[in-house]
């Protein structure tokens, strides 16, 4: 895909070569610049760059001591708390590879991927739920060391006293011993092990939610993590970033967090206003106290705060951007929270294998609503035939988007039968295979069409999803929709919606199916509307078609 640069709306050229580093050596960078700068703001207590890489460091140093070498797997059950940065930096400090785990995951998840990723010391929390998950999983699985961090040593003094003494009943009692050890003797007063860390290394293993089967662990180098965070920097167009403040609500296991707050606010020296998971509420109060400046979010946090009572009330002056990703931004959530806040809110993409970002929309200037954007520098896409992957697609017609990056992971975990699915070579260069459908405009503004594997086969017609999801969407009573295939003897497959409504929607489904059927190809009809209190979402707040069709199927 050739774009010119006058049609290229980000601040740093398309054609930009970024220098990979270790992401200690990228801490390390911001630290010397300035170790007094805030890093993380956690609850009313605020974290300093040196703070952080002092507790790095001596994470290193009892990892060492504990009998972690390079290569070695450390994983992070931990939601959005400041142990985490610390922990993430530190384990890589001593040459271990991060794994990172969702706290919601059941003992049946954890261990699984513990026992697939090799993962011998796991970092996590005194919060009852969390620590009886790992605890369980330390009984039955090769884990070797738990480590727990305790949430009232996090907070400022007064909040960390009145959880001990008031809300006992929020804190685990943890059975420390040889196995389960505590945070701070996890973390000695000594120096941090010399090992050799260069970019070349391995640094994370991101698992794949998965579409079908098992998840897969994405294998991302210290150099595809750390260009990535320079790719998002690059693309920042409001001057001196050590002066933003992030609004962190994503979940840093997230590869979308990841990249787009944590490393990105590492390399540039920001800081994160974080929350230790998304409430409307809390994230609408964290904004106006720390004067947030940048919100990348996923689209049902911004329809959450649409439905907030408070968010009239709340001063959102400070905020210069807000970055959708993770899913397709509804057309009339997109319009209205703009209208209301006066913010600027713009699509992106990315995925796991690509360390998070691959396109945005230009933060200022020109940008198109309903697409995601155009690549971040250093990045190129092509469009492949979607039957036969090894042609590229027709000229004009939607397209596989493959992407090929210096952010593109090198595979995955202990799977190395599985390159010949998610790469294609051409010209020399190695695309990833992303599995969506997409099309390019004349200004390289690209739009997500559907997934490969969510297109409907309709006798012999091709029906995607997002096509339906859009058009419902316009219905003023319809709050979230998502659209499946389900069996039919004729067809074969045919269309159903599954919608939720707004606070004052009263259609019912029949009526909903018989308007949008008449908006609609004869062939992407659906055959009814099905009405719910909720519809399934991800850890993230993605709308998860993959769960609702196992419970509809």
């Amino acid at each position: 895909m050739t774009v010119s640069s006058t049609s290229y709306h980000h601040p740093t050229p398309l054609d930009t070569r970024f220098e990979g580093m270790s992401l200690p050596a990228m801490l390390e960078r911001s630290v010397r610049a300035n170790p007094d700068a805030p890093f993380l703001h956690f609850l009313g207590r605020t974290y300093s760059y040196g703070e952080i890489f002092a507790d790095a460091q001596r994470f290193a140093a009892g990892l060492h001591a504990a009998g972690i070498v390079k290569g070695d797997r450390v994983g992070l059950f931990l939601p959005n708390v400041p142990i985490y940065a610390a922990a993430y930096y530190g384990a890589m400090m001593a040459g271990a590879i991060v794994v990172n785990f969702s706290p919601l995951y059941s003992v049946e998840e954890l261990s699984w991927q513990v026992g697939d990723s090799g993962t011998r010391v796991l970092v996590t929390l005194d919060v009852p739920e969390l620590y009886q998950t790992a605890a369980k999983v330390l009984e039955g699985s090769a884990l070797e060391t738990l480590v727990v961090g305790r949430l009232s040593d996090m907070l400022p003094w007064v909040k960390g006293m009145a959880l001990k003494l008031l809300k006992r009943s929020q804190i685990a009692e943890v059975a420390y011993g040889p196995a389960i050890r505590r945070w701070a003797e996890m973390t000695p007063q000594a120096a941090p092990p010399k090992v050799d860390v260069t970019a070349a290394d391995l640094a994370l293993l991101q698992y794949t939610g998965g579409t079908t089967g098992r998840p897969k662990g994405a294998m991302l180098g210290h150099d595809q993590l750390s260009i990535n965070a320079q790719q998002v920097a690059g693309i920042n167009p409001f001057g001196d970033v050590r002066s933003e403040v992030f609004m962190g609500a994503l979940p840093f296991f997230h590869v979308f967090a990841n990249t787009a707050l944590l490393n990105h606010a590492c390399v540039t020296g920001a800081s994160i206003a974080m929350v230790p998971r998304f409430e409307a509420k809390q994230v609408l109060e964290t904004i106006q106290k720390y004067r947030c400046t940048g919100f990348p979010g996923v689209p049902t946090m911004f329809q959450a705060m649409l439905d907030h009572p408070d968010l009239a009330k709340t001063d959102l002056s400070s905020l210069k951007i807000c970055i959708s990703g993770g899913a397709p931004m509804p057309g009339p959530v997109h319009v209205r929270f703009e209208e209301l806040t006066g913010v600027r809110l713009v699509e992106g993409y990315g995925l796991t294998e690509s360390a998070g970002v691959v396109s945005a929309n230009p933060y200022d200037g020109t940008r198109k609503r309903g697409t995601i954007g155009q690549l971040v520098p250093g990045t190129e896409v092509i469009l492949l035939d979607k039957e036969d992957p090894a042609k590229l697609a027709p000229e004009g017609e939607p397209g596989e988007l493959a992407v090929h990056g210096p952010q593109v992971m090198r595979g995955y975990w202990n799977r190395p039968e599985s390159d010949g699915e998610c790469f294609v070579e051409r010209d020399g260069k190695r695309y990833l295979r992303t599995g969506d459908v997409a099309r390019v405009d004349e200004d390289g503004f690209l739009e997500i069409v559907d997934r490969i594997k969510d297109m409907i086969a309709v006798g012999g017609f091709k029906v995607f999803p997002s096509v339906v999801e859009d058009v419902i969407l316009e219905h003023p009573a319809v709050k979230e929709a998502l659209v499946i295939g389900v069996p039919e003897e004729y067809r074969g497959e045919v269309p159903r919606a599954y919608v939720t409504l707004q606070e004052e929607g009263t259609a019912t489904g029949e009526q909903l199916a018989t308007w949008l059927n008449a908006r609609i190809g004869k062939h992407e009809r659906v055959d009814q509307v099905v009405i719910r209190e909720s519809l399934p979402k991800t850890i993230i707040g993605k709308l998860d078609r993959k769960t609702l069709r196992a419970e509809v199927l």
